[in-house]
């Protein structure tokens, strides 16, 4: 019976791409493969564990949970743990849970070929299976972060941002060009930090600029930058390049002096707003996405006031929130109490996203009645479903296109927008 093997990925697209380099390693070893299968095949499982806030903890604990019940039904014969929460908590993971065969980091993982008895190709270490649609990938450019954000355990899991080479990732660009990968999702904790510690200087704007000359590279996305110390020089990169999106991920968290000070963010509210009408002025039509928190230790009412009053006037194009979660290690875990009731954080992300929620209902109708370039992801039972150079994968809005006429999933259409709700986007393809 041939060797099987299942990779189980949980939390960010970063862990996804490591998992998609285990699932290649393990094929070229000799396995058949299967990612995020609800039923695997009797073999081994790897599962690939978040540990950033207390939610993703818990998942990746009752998953791993759910897989020692299942080995000890004989459904799985070898069980292994790597990621965010192995690599933090290990030695607390073996002891609590000792069904599990090995525990590995984030950084160690290939250590799991190693103890199946297998050699980990390191002429391969660019190479993947794509576990997302073959026409789009993710492109992790750094890991780690040199920021401390008083909130983030980050820099306490991953250690210091390490940049990879640029060749590396220009190499892995091409061989996914020469799959079929039309669309590259640029992906780090820090982009803005890019290059820094290889190279003496930030070099996001030469990155990208560097990918979108491949052939092959219809669109670049760029997500994760930070505010402090941002590249300016990458804005002329998106604005000047046709195949680098009009969009740009950037986590600003917070707009309340006394906030921003407390999260240890460096940056102030009114350089926050300077950063973002520049960012405006120098790519007219970009779209911006941001996170924001609520409820972090000290946020009274009215730094919330100051809050909503950003949101409303700044009109985020794309936007995610969450309350505030205490994380040992970290400064606001062991430095502040958290004194923000859970009550008051459900109600402040509440209405923030409701603000939210109008915002994103007037830029979809924005739309209406334009035309713009979609790439189709999938086909559904009434419409196929494609996104704009604007929206990002899984996070974004999508355009539902009806089935006027006969779509290739992977390729790229002029759309006519003829509504919008909420959120989508609806019209057909007259291109």
């Amino acid at each position: 019976m041939k060797k099987t093997a299942t990779v189980i990925s949980l939390g960010c697209s970063k862990n996804l791409v490591d998992s998609e380099q285990l699932l290649y390693q393990l094929q070229a070893a000799g396995y058949k493969v299967q990612h995020n299968t609800d039923k695997p095949a009797g073999g081994i499982v790897v599962i690939n564990t978040c540990g950033f806030i207390q939610d993703a903890k818990e998942e990746s604990i009752d998953t791993i949970l759910q897989y020692c019940e299942a080995k000890r039904r004989g459904k799985v014969s070898k069980l292994f743990v790597m990621g965010c929460l192995s690599q933090r908590y290990t030695k607390e993971l073996q002891e609590e849970i000792p069904e599990v065969d090995g525990f590995y980091g984030k950084f160690n993982w290939q250590n799991i070929l190693k103890d199946l008895g297998e050699t980990y190709k390191e002429e391969a270490s660019t190479r993947r299976i794509l576990t997302t649609p073959p026409h789009y990938a993710y492109i992790k450019v750094s890991e780690g972060c040199n920021r401390h954000c008083a909130f983030c355990a980050i820099p306490v899991i991953t250690g210091p941002h390490r940049s990879r080479p640029m060749e590396s990732i220009l190499q892995e660009v091409r061989e996914l060009t020469q799959q079929g990968v039309k669309e590259f999702q640029i992906i780090a904790q820090d982009l803005s930090f890019y290059g820094k510690d290889l190279y003496g200087s930030f070099k996001l704007a030469e990155l990208t600029e560097r990918i979108s000359d491949i052939p092959g590279v219809e669109w670049i996305r760029l997500h994760y930058t930070y505010p402090h110390l941002f590249p300016y020089d990458v804005l002329r990169v998106i604005r000047e390049r046709d195949n680098v999106c009009k969009y740009l991920d950037m986590a600003f968290q917070h707009c309340s002096d006394n906030i921003l000070e407390r999260m240890h963010r460096h940056i102030t509210a009114d350089e926050t707003k300077q950063l973002i009408a520049r960012i405006r002025e120098d790519v007219p039509g970009i779209h911006l996405r941001t996170t924001l928190m609520v409820g972090h230790p000290g946020e009274t009412a009215e730094d919330f006031s100051s809050l909503l009053k950003f949101v409303k006037e700044t009109r985020f194009e794309r936007m995610g929130a969450f309350a505030f979660s205490s994380e040992e290690g970290t400064w606001s875990g062991d430095k502040y109490e958290d004194d923000v009731p859970s009550e008051v954080k459900q109600e402040r992300l509440d209405q923030l996203m409701a603000l939210q929620k109008e915002i994103s209902e007037e830029v979809g109708q924005e739309k209406v009645g334009k035309s713009l370039r979609v790439i189709i992801d999938r086909e559904e039972e009434d419409y196929y479903i494609g996104r704009t150079e604007f929206d990002s994968p899984e996070v974004d809005p999508e355009v539902f296109i009806d089935k006027r006429k006969a779509l290739t999933i992977g390729q790229f259409y002029q759309a006519m927008i003829d509504e919008a709700d909420v959120y989508d986007l609806y019209g057909h393809v007259i291109l």
